[in-house]
């Protein structure tokens, strides 16, 4: 058992909410969610507070971590755990380049076409401008989506969905959102040809998933209490 998840128990065994706990060691509530979340850990100078407020020892407190610390290094070591994950990075990071990049040319190679197509290849106008618009909307594609696919370490991700299952709710709403957010976009640009404005859309989608995590954040804490 993590130090954090000892906290949470020890708090609810006594009743408490997490102000309660934050006002007798003179914290922060959003502080105690990220002990009780594994985020942090508490300073030196707490773990006393902590153990008058909770009535044990402070080896009652540290022993299991202690004893789980002991497991880490006797199964896979901390360096080659750094060295897989920082392999994982790398590689999520090239993918992510190269789907930017990928989308870049395809922009550039929609320039291309249409400064060709009409004068030089004499292509009907209509449909010179609506393979350029296609082109757009496959770069426009190939970047949301390395963006939103590589935004963030793989490892991270699943560590973050085991200590909140909130967040994994939110992170499969926002899933359907963007995909939803996508089918608009692609729609509206294609049927107006307003490319110069549809990407406000974007802006939208921006605010729409910051207030789904802001709603399911308060819910966790709501649970939590």
């Amino acid at each position: 058992m993590s130090i954090g998840q000892k906290l949470s128990d020890l708090r609810k065994s006594k009743h408490l909410s997490q102000e309660d706990v934050a006002d007798r060691l003179g914290v922060t509530r959003q502080t105690i969610s990220k002990w009780e979340t594994d985020q942090s850990t508490p300073d030196f100078d707490k773990i006393i507070p902590i153990c008058e407020l909770f009535g044990l020892s402070s080896d009652e407190l540290l022993g299991n971590l202690n004893s789980n610390d002991n497991k880490d290094k006797k199964g896979e070591s901390p360096s080659s755990m750094d060295i897989e994950n920082k392999k994982e990075n790398n590689i999520r990071k090239r993918k992510k380049a190269i789907g930017i990049s990928l989308g870049v040319l395809f922009y550039f190679l929609s320039v291309i076409w249409i400064m060709i197509s009409i004068p030089v290849m004499k292509m009907n106008p209509i449909v010179a401008s609506a393979v350029f618009l296609l082109i757009c909307g496959i770069a426009t594609f190939v970047i949301v989506y390395s963006c939103m696919f590589y935004s963030k370490d793989k490892r991270e991700k699943e560590k973050e969905e085991e200590l909140n299952p909130n967040k994994k709710l939110a992170k499969q709403v926002n899933e359907i959102i963007s995909l939803i957010i996508l089918i608009i976009y692609l729609v509206i640009s294609f049927t107006t040809f307003a490319w110069h404005i549809t990407w406000i859309i974007w802006i939208v989608y921006g605010l729409i998933e910051q207030i789904v995590n802001l709603i399911f954040d308060l819910r966790g804490e709501s649970n939590e209490k």
